[in-house]
């Protein structure tokens, strides 16, 4: 199995969970729920940067097709989405997969790249 198939099935999985978290959420009734939060971090945007990541480094040079990284992209998003209403507030998470990739490199925390992107919650 290629490099390009593995990655392409792990994006067709990370993109599936998302639909999946974005259909059965529900608001938290008492905001903030930090745990909930971390578990869209942990579970979700956290392996979809890294995965991106890991496409990246190390001498490879994964080619993404273009609906496997918006694929990708918009799990990432769907799930900062979701960071975000657990603390009670509604953002529209446009970011661009390289972005918050170079932020996990840097910070090597998905919670501090997740606070830097959306803002929530305030620093």
């Amino acid at each position: 199995m290629s490099a390009e198939t593995r990655f392409a099935a792990r994006i067709g999985e990370l993109a599936d969970r998302a639909t999946e978290d974005c259909a059965a959420f529900e608001p938290p009734a008492d905001p903030p729920d930090d745990e909930q939060a971390m578990s869209y971090l942990r579970d979700g945007a956290g392996p979809a940067v890294s995965l991106y990541v890991e496409a990246r480094t190390g001498g490879r040079m994964v080619h993404f097709p273009p609906d496997q990284y918006h694929a990708l992209e918009n799990a990432m998003n769907d799930w900062f989405e979701l960071y975000a209403a657990c603390y009670g507030v509604d953002v529209e998470s446009d970011v661009a997969l390289r972005e918050a990739a170079e932020l996990l490199v840097d910070t090597h925390n998905i919670k501090d790249v997740a606070q830097i992107l959306t803002g929530v919650p305030e620093r």
